[in-house]
């Protein structure tokens, strides 16, 4: 059986691979944790993935990216994966932004950088939680 998908989002590679180490000592192993520095890059991951049949659990994304920004991007990963776990993580996102990404998309929880990692930690469980 494969293991379900926790998939980072982020243009700066600092950001993915803090992130990457923060949740794989949170999970270990429960998981696999994917990154893309781009949402052009993931939701091309996200499809390969799901062809593969993974289970795809939880987004975490950036807003601000060049190209296609967060609000964006988790919109159209909803259409074609409602029941993933979408959590936003931006130091610079607009409060339309979010609120978009609140009603389009589903969006599970909003946490300023830097973030706090059992917060952020907190909130993939309790996403997960709701997802059941």
């Amino acid at each position: 059986m494969n293991k379900g998908i926790l998939l980072c989002v982020d243009d700066e590679i600092i950001v993915l691979t803090a992130l990457k180490d923060q949740l794989r000592r949170a999970f270990g192993n429960d998981f696999l944790i994917d990154v893309a520095e781009s949402a052009e890059e993931a939701l091309e991951l996200l499809d390969e993935l799901a062809e593969e049949g993974h289970t795809l659990l939880v987004i975490v994304s950036d807003w601000l990216m060049p190209g296609m920004k967060g609000d964006e991007f988790l919109i159209e990963a909803h259409k074609r994966f409602p029941s993933v776990v979408k959590i936003m993580l931006s130091g610079h996102a607009e409060t339309a932004a979010v609120d978009r990404a609140r009603h389009e998309a589903g969006l599970h929880d909003f946490l300023a950088k830097p973030w706090n990692a059992e917060a952020l930690v907190e909130s993939i469980n309790q996403g997960l939680r709701a997802r059941i």
